[in-house]
């Protein structure tokens, strides 16, 4: 069987086996277009490579674990880097390899080739999925063309293409993928043209940057744009970009360089080429019928279609905001080093500043009118911060991201999370602050006088070592307030945790210099000398990234916490009037009441007990989750609910949690191991727990339902699994 097509055979094939991308590049071949050399490796390789090497039911399995709809974008992640690493430790059958080896070879000559993706339905006019699949350019021998089939292959499987098959009500366990081979064309200029303005205006739009379109494609080169008359291909206006990179061929595929200064200040388009790249559009649209978005490139004067699809949204209005947003959470290298910078040098200090000048003010002393505005300006910071984080620090996570699929694809190793052990950071502030907690747990062991105070309830203050140490936690971190949990027990609770911390042996986070500086060498060694500068940059970068997804947190806690503070205050003040109070109330309900002595908010009738009854509750002896941190613990569970204190936690107890506020990580030294609902290797819980080699299960539905405070459990982070007793 023939498993790669000729694209002068593209016509006489379904586009259910080559391809929407091959399928259109066909059309324009035979319309006597300037299109590269191509070819497609069809979809039945694909299904054969996965049937035969026992891939379809793993991504079966792997995706069978949980309903997608209840699926965190965490644990979508999770689940395509676990399904890629199944593809890039997979090597093709020998006979499959040979069978599309040998017809590539004939066709190539081993000359560089790009390798895309071609799905069908792909480029489709109900569906558009531009920049969820993979496309590679520069790849050089028909060993890499193979790897990189694979690499298209799995990109099926990437967490975007996940959620917009789903989106679109398409089967993800019958989906299938043919890739697109093409000669590759060293382009000097390049972009795309819309023959309809996607804003829906009656123009033509030409977007074009020096250098290879790659550039363009990940959004790290900003591209001029020309607005033509469709009608007539007139320019209507020219809107240049500040040309400063380029992206260019390399022995090693493609990077991005600085454009040379002589270039800077010239449009990569004259009028003339507008000209041709506009009758290029005019003249996809006759062949196809409807306008269409046209990839191509310039070499010198030379002209090439890379490839064409129909125009299906206009400005991306059909795309529910979930979405798009979750899409911009992939950066470039590039973009994530700035947005390290503007993390570091500008938000980190103002947030730090924010909650200092918060914890200054003496709310007691207020009246209550000053009070009620306080509030008010505390819930609009809340606010405005909680957008800065969803703007700023959840896309920097994706420097992670980022890390872990370039050392997968680098080392191959067969355990997809061992690139996270290269990330381990001491200097975290949960781990800085579980060490200032473990300083005067040690305190205590040392000290019996203040050992027996502390257990006796009585004065601590003579210990002016002790006292000074919580003063300090306390100005450096505030209280132990688990903002998820409701709870605010004040400095005493820092008493009672670290006198339970010194009644068990020290512990320390796991991971030393040693071990570290081991993992880095091993790391550096897969790089070849003249790519281990950006393979330092990246670690340095992806350190950073992990660090700050828990950092970060540790600082808007502290503005919550702020908040906090000043809704007890005015809560505190109600109910000394005799006020009937909801157990939780908002804080813009305190700012009505305490303005209006007359208003009383609504008391909300207590909610309907859950649906798992405790029959139902005790028959749920094994949990499904996923794993994510090794190891395997047992012990008394404590549920993290409404009736949460953590002086209540005791040493050797397993936190049953929706999730591990960054907050109240200080009890991870206490515990023997986490079971999470939200799910990924991106959770803050599940960072921790790696800092601390505990037994991490997270993604389990309903956990805090199915287990109940005191049940005793067994979690397994090698599988995923918690077993109740």
């Amino acid at each position: 069987m023939s498993y790669v097509v000729d694209i002068s055979e593209f016509p006489g094939h379904d586009s259910r086996e080559i391809g929407g991308k091959a399928a259109a590049l066909g059309n324009l071949y035979h319309g006597n277009f300037p299109v590269p050399t191509a070819a497609a490796v069809t979809a039945g390789a694909y299904d054969t490579y996965i049937s035969s090497t026992g891939l379809a039911d793993r991504i079966g399995l792997e995706l069978g674990k949980k309903d997608f709809r209840d699926m965190r974008w965490e644990e979508i992640w999770d689940a395509s880097l676990r399904i890629r690493n199944l593809f890039i430790t997979t090597p093709l059958p020998d006979d499959l390899a040979e069978t599309v080896r040998k017809p590539l070879e004939r066709l190539f000559h081993n000359r560089p080739v790009a390798v895309r993706s071609s799905a069908p339905g792909e480029d489709s006019s109900e569906a558009s999925f531009a920049g969820l699949h993979e496309s590679y350019l520069n790849v050089r021998g028909s060993d890499a063309v193979l790897d990189h089939i694979r690499l298209v292959w799995a990109s099926l499987w990437s967490d975007a293409a996940l959620l917009y098959r789903q989106e679109l009500g398409l089967d993800v366990h019958h989906s299938t993928m043919a890739v697109l081979i093409q000669e590759f064309i060293i382009g000097d200029r390049s972009g795309v043209v819309f023959g309809r303005d996607p804003s829906g205006k009656s123009r033509a739009v030409i977007e074009a940057i020096h250098g290879l379109n790659q550039g363009f494609v990940d959004g790290i080169v900003a591209p001029d744009r020309w607005y033509c008359d469709r009608a007539t291909g007139g320019i209507l206006s020219h809107e240049p970009a500040e040309r400063l990179k380029e992206m260019v061929p390399t022995d090693a595929g493609i990077s991005l360089r600085d454009l040379p200064r002589d270039r800077q200040d010239i449009p990569p388009l004259d009028d003339k080429d507008v000209g041709r790249v506009y009758r290029l559009a005019m003249d996809a649209e006759r062949v196809f019928g409807a306008p269409q978005d046209v990839e191509w490139t310039f070499n010198e004067s030379d002209l090439y279609v890379l490839q064409a699809r129909p125009i299906t949204t206009m400005a991306d209005a059909g795309t529910p905001d979930d979405r798009r947003w979750y899409r911009s959470l992939s950066r470039s290298f590039e973009n994530l080093r700035e947005l390290q910078a503007r993390i570091e040098d500008d938000l980190i200090p103002t947030m730090i500043r924010d909650a200092e000048r918060l914890a200054s003010v003496h709310l007691p002393t207020m009246n209550d009118g000053n009070l009620a505005g306080e509030i008010e300006e505390r819930i609009a910071l809340v606010r405005d911060w909680e957008a800065t984080y969803r703007e700023y620090f959840i896309p920097f996570a994706h420097g992670i991201r980022l890390f872990g699929t370039v050392y997968n694809d680098t080392i191959r190793p067969r355990d997809p999370y061992e690139f996270m052990d290269i990330l381990s950071s001491s200097t975290m502030l949960s781990v800085t602050r579980n060490r200032m907690l473990e300083e005067m747990a040690d305190e205590i062991r040392h000290n019996d006088a203040l050992r027996h105070a502390l257990d006796a309830g009585g004065d601590t203050t003579s210990c002016t070592v002790f006292t000074s140490l919580i003063e300090t936690f306390v100005n450096t971190f505030g209280d132990l307030t688990c903002y998820d949990a409701q709870c605010t027990q004040g400095d005493a609770a820092v008493r009672v945790l670290v006198r339970e911390m010194a009644s068990q042996p020290p512990r320390e986070n796991r991971d030393g210099r040693n071990a570290l500086r081991d993992n880095e060498d091993r790391y550096l060694s897969f790089f070849p000398d003249e790519k281990k500068t950006f393979a330092r940059d990246l670690l340095a970068l992806a350190r950073a990234s992990y660090r700050l997804r828990d950092d970060d947190n540790i600082h808007l806690g502290r503005i919550r916490g702020g908040l906090a503070d000043a809704v007890t205050e005015g809560r505190q003040r109600l109910a000394a009037r005799g006020m009937t109070l909801p157990r939780r109330i908002a804080g813009d309900d305190v700012v009505t009441c305490l303005r209006d002595p007359e208003y009383r908010p609504r008391i909300q009738m207590p909610e309907a007990a859950s649906d798992h009854s405790h029959h139902e509750r005790v028959q749920a002896r094994q949990l499904i989750g996923q794993p994510a941190g090794p190891g395997i613990a047992t012990g008394r569970a404590r549920v993290v609910n409404d009736a949460f204190s953590p002086a209540d936690f005791t040493a050797g107890e397993i936190i049953v949690c929706d999730a591990v506020d960054p907050n109240m990580t200080f009890l991870i030294p206490l515990a023997a191991g986490i079971v999470e609902r939200r799910g990924g290797m991106l959770i803050h819980g599940a960072i921790i727990a790696r800092e601390y080699g505990l037994p991490c299960v997270t993604g389990v539905p309903e956990a805090i339902h199915l287990i109940d405070t005191g049940d005793r459990i067994t979690v397994d982070g090698y599988l995923g699994i918690v077993v109740l007793s």
